[in-house]
């Protein structure tokens, strides 16, 4: 939010003019020489402010070596848009005109065609290459999407929106077709040649890029996602929680908050995940009745009730995770069948990853969430494709509604960009939740790779519930081997990028009675199951998963959440073959228990 405010540096100043009486001298010959005496101020010379313009952060400037006489550039650095002074006098080399200005106590030479009197004109540069696949947005301001563009293309430069301290710009306004239709990308997405673009994060990228399972999957190549550094962001305001222990509750539980925050405070719980978007809304949103109105038709409690709920929360010293479900959404698919996965495989209407109107509706409600509610976080599940996708990808008749031809990992990779680049602007962080399977060495078929999205994100959240793994060994009754054996492999996906996210994962927190032998969730059985995680090396934290919010799974559990789990050691032995993932947090019996 506070680089919006800040885009007000790019309005137009007025130029100051300032009149200062000079000298005209009246010179008299001598015999001797020419001596030159001033005899009274009657001339008038023009000083003027300009702004240093340059075609990079900062705008060459040279001092006139008397010796050499020529000038040389110094080493000095000036950002662009500084405001200097100019002066009458100039200086030509090689058909250039150079104007003496002076900025503070230094002088200096710039050329002329370096010196502008709009900042608006401060940015010089005309072209750019995509280095990263980036987003086109309708404008500097706001989450509108109007294309995209994808990484080797090439882009004419028609504007920007401001500058960031180190004199980069933060967004170029571009032409991004042959029509010459414009739009915004983030500047941090471009380079300065068609070299610079086509290249890859090489030590990164080699370790990806042979990433496949034994079979065609149809989720897309590693090679096809992006493995720069993405930075992550600090906020002052809003410390990110390193060590998560996140207790989660449903929109229906918020009526009996104060129950949740006892239970919370007594046990060393320093999270809340509250969900604000699931299947149905915890209150109404304006951006829910634009998009999606039968959404808007199912929602649970005021804004007023859902804001008091949440103000209780932060005043009982509670971390505030908002959740909002993205492309498992039925309603949404009811009001927009155009944006939804066309299959005779598919088992329910899914609005597809592809879709930036899906998109553009998951991220704007996420602003409103921040805007009426101030979340620490915003944590976006569901974001993937179906579980179906392989069916649905191996029917020809599919239409995935790709408009940009890209990979299933490669959108989900970049709706983490756009969500991120949007929210982070409101000084808050943006975590992704994703099924446990896709910390495997390979992209699944619903296009999610945990490394790929733990590079952008600033936390991740995988789902390794001990009653979806195995088939032949009743893996659910063994919680600690279980999630250490998947634990083990995230930390070694963490290991292989630049800009790992936390991993804050999800527990099983509810019983498994419809399984023989079942299993009842208990103090014992959460600690085995988080000290899992501990041992493995991943120390962010741990969320509780319980569908139906049971106050009393909470309670039996409630003790694990406020031990000390230690630091891990990265490497554990005795390492259990690789379970496979059967299902997901929407499995039903979980959420009904």
């Amino acid at each position: 939010m506070s680089s919006r405010v800040n885009r007000k540096l790019r309005r137009r100043r007025h130029v100051r003019i300032i009149l200062r009486i000079s000298l005209i001298v009246v010179v008299i010959a001598a015999i001797a020489a020419a001596l030159i005496i001033v005899l009274r101020k009657t001339g008038i010379t023009s000083s003027n402010k300009r702004y240093l313009a340059s075609t990079s952060a900062f705008a060459e400037v040279y001092i006139y070596d008397e010796y050499e006489k020529r000038l040389f550039k110094t080493t000095t650095s000036i950002q662009r848009g500084t405001e200097v002074t100019t002066t009458n006098e100039t200086y030509t080399e090689n058909g250039r005109t150079y104007v003496v200005c002076k900025c503070g106590d230094e002088t200096f030479y710039v050329n002329e065609d370096s010196l502008v009197s709009d900042l608006d004109d401060i940015v010089q540069e005309t072209e750019k290459w995509v280095r990263t696949s980036a987003t086109v947005y309708a404008n500097y301001e706001g989450a509108d999407i109007v294309s995209f563009v994808k990484k080797g293309s090439h882009v004419t430069l028609t504007g920007y929106d401001e500058l960031l301290e180190d004199g980069s710009a933060n967004m170029y306004e571009i032409e991004y077709d042959d029509e010459g239709h414009t739009g915004w990308v983030f500047s941090k997405y471009l380079v300065d040649s068609q070299k610079d673009a086509d290249a890859v994060n090489e030590d990164i990228y080699t370790i990806h890029q042979d990433r496949a399972y034994g079979s065609e999957l149809y989720g897309g190549s590693a090679t096809s996602l992006d493995w720069y550094p993405y930075e992550k962001p600090e906020f002052e305001d809003n410390v990110l929680l390193e060590d998560a222990r996140v207790m989660y509750i449903n929109s229906s539980a918020i009526e009996n908050i104060d129950e949740y925050i006892e239970l919370a405070t007594a046990n060393g719980v320093n999270a809340f995940c509250i969900d604000m978007k699931d299947k149905t809304v915890a209150c109404p949103f304006d951006t829910v009745k634009e998009y999606s109105p039968t959404t808007a038709e199912n929602y649970g409690y005021s804004v007023d009730y859902v804001a008091q709920a949440i103000e209780k929360v932060k005043k009982a010293g509670l971390y505030v995770i908002a959740r909002i479900v993205v492309f498992n959404d039925e309603y949404y698919a009811a009001d927009h069948p155009e944006d939804c996965i066309q299959s005779a495989a598919a088992t329910q209407d899914w609005p597809s990853a592809f879709c930036r109107d899906v998109w553009t509706y998951n991220v704007k409600l996420a602003e409103e969430v921040i805007e009426k509610f101030a979340p620490n976080e915003i944590q976006f599940d569901y974001v993937r494709f179906p579980e179906e996708s392989y069916n649905m990808s191996s029917d020809d008749s599919t239409d995935f509604k790709n408009l940009y031809d890209e990979d299933k990992c490669e959108a989900i990779q970049n709706f983490c960009f756009y969500a991120c680049d949007q929210i982070h602007q409101y000084n808050t962080y943006v975590s992704v939740d994703c099924f446990a399977e896709c910390a495997g060495k390979y992209v699944t078929a619903y296009g999610q790779y945990f490394p790929a999205i733990s590079n952008v994100v600033d936390a991740i959240s995988a789902m390794p519930y001990t009653d979806h793994f195995g088939t032949t060994v009743d893996t659910w009754t063994d919680p600690y081997e279980t999630v250490n054996d998947w634990a083990q492999r995230a930390a070694a996906r963490q290991a292989e990028i630049e800009t790992p996210a936390l991993v804050r994962t999800w527990l099983t927190c509810y019983s498994v009675p419809w399984w023989n032998p079942t299993t009842t969730i208990s103090d014992d059985y959460f600690t085995m199951e988080a000290q899992a995680l501990y041992d493995a090396g991943l120390t962010g934290g741990f969320l509780g998963w319980n569908g139906s919010s049971k106050l009393a799974h909470y309670t039996a559990a409630a003790p694990a959440w406020g031990k000390d789990y230690g630091y891990g050691t990265g490497s554990v032995p005795g390492v259990k073959s690789t379970p496979t993932e059967t299902g997901n947090r929407a499995y039903t019996p979980a959420d009904t228990d």
